[in-house]
């Protein structure tokens, strides 16, 4: 191993795209997943390295096995100390059944087909009222007039949230991705001055959310907290702790991934003209192929880890219980085994079985549906009224090994 290969560092991380790619290529083409040590960190578990898996296979087949591979003590990288768990809960993404499936079902009621159906008007004002402020305002900032303000907008109105209170909401989600995966020392000034924005950041959204809660108990309004705090008929709610770790993970699995698919797939369609002309040419038969593509081809969330629970043969390696893997979603969605010319975008791509929501298995993204609904409505709302929208220069992106994201996306119209 070579230092090209640390996917660990910074340096990996704040390589462009296409060498990152490159990379994950080359690690494909080995008989086995390689392991990566992981340096120590303060006040927050030491890992002992990890196994990567680039392949298509070996994420799809992990990713379904949840006995043999389990998401405690966590999911992300680094993981989280205990007491972070204890003083906000434990998020649903780091529990296992029967934990996880409990808060599954009682969650997935926000995700139900009449829960979206009656979203969609929500979702086409927002999208409307959005293109109305672009074409007062002029082009600044795709992901700052677009892309950031269609899923908070959505999930706070599926919350309860009123809209005055949005903007303090997106200012803490913010602060709460700045800290994501990639950083350096933790004695380094900035690094302390991120952790300890994204602490506070939490601590401002579930003393929010508890707010809610309680004036929602018994006082139900018709929202998701109403629903989520109020036992249903099988006698299930969640608790006040619950809702709040319930809460970060909407806030940002939620926001981000359409946020990012946004902000990717304005820019895909200006460097790929062709595509977008396809696109315009029969939008409703051709729009839910293109996300697809656009999350294959993007991958939003870049990885989740799980640990090894019993021995296991993986790709010819030897796991032992104990072991870490991480699943890189952008290489094994652009594996050859499984995408015919992998880093080429094609919106007709078909069949596409990529794992940009997740590998299949009971940790697939709940808000998928939610996040395609998004996309269809706002694209088409860009694209029919701001036909010549494109993108001018080069984006900046965010320096993270979890977040493919987006910081600032030039544009015109």
């Amino acid at each position: 191993m070579n230092a090209s290969t640390d996917l660990v560092g910074v340096d990996f991380w704040a390589r462009p795209h296409e060498e990152r790619y490159a990379e994950f290529a080359r690690l494909r083409t080995l008989k086995q997943p390689v392991f990566f040590a992981e340096p120590r960190v303060p006040l927050v578990r030491s890992g002992k390295g990890f196994h990567a898996l680039v392949r298509h296979a070996d994420v799809v087949e992990v990713s379904r096995d949840t006995k043999a591979f389990s998401s405690e003590p966590a999911a992300t990288s680094p993981e989280p100390p205990p007491w972070i768990a204890w003083l906000f809960g434990r998020p649903m993404v780091n529990m296992d059944d029967p934990r996880h499936g409990r808060l599954r079902r009682i969650v997935s009621r926000a995700f139900s087909p009449r829960m979206l159906a009656g979203l969609a008007e929500e979702i086409q004002a927002t999208a409307a009222g959005i293109v109305d402020d672009l074409e007062r305002e002029g082009p600044r900032d795709f992901v700052e007039q677009v892309a950031a303000r269609l899923p908070i907008n959505v999930i706070c109105a599926m919350m309860g949230i009123p809209p005055e209170r949005r903007p303090y909401v997106l200012r803490r989600i913010d602060v709460m991705t700045e800290y994501s995966g990639v950083r350096g020392s933790l004695f380094d000034p900035r690094t302390l001055r991120l952790l300890a924005g994204n602490l506070k950041a939490i601590v401002d959204l579930h003393r929010l959310v508890a707010r809610m809660a309680r004036e929602r108990r018994g006082n139900p309004r018709g929202d998701l907290v109403s629903a989520l705090v109020n036992a249903n008929v099988d006698g299930e709610s969640l608790t006040t702790r619950e809702l709040g770790s319930f809460f970060d993970l909407l806030l940002v699995a939620g926001n981000e991934t359409t946020r990012n698919a946004l902000s990717h797939g304005v820019r895909l369609f200006t460097e790929h003209p062709d595509q977008r002309e396809l696109l315009l040419a029969d939008y409703d038969a051709r729009i839910g192929p293109a996300i697809e593509e656009i999350v294959r081809y993007t991958s939003p969330i870049i990885q989740f880890r799980r640990t090894v629970t019993r021995p296991y043969e993986l790709n010819g390696l030897r796991l032992e219980p104990g072991d870490k893997v991480v699943l890189f979603y952008p290489a094994a969605n652009r594996d050859p085994e499984v995408f015919a010319d992998p880093d080429r975008f094609d919106i007709t791509r078909s069949p596409n079985p990529h794992v940009g929501f997740g590998g299949p298995g009971a940790h697939l993204c709940l808000g998928a549906n939610l996040a395609r609904m998004e996309l269809k409505i706002m694209f088409r709302e860009l694209f029919t009224r701001l036909p010549g929208l494109r993108t001018t220069g080069e984006p900046e992106y965010l320096l993270s090994n979890f977040d493919n994201g987006v910081v600032r996306q030039p544009f015109t119209f």
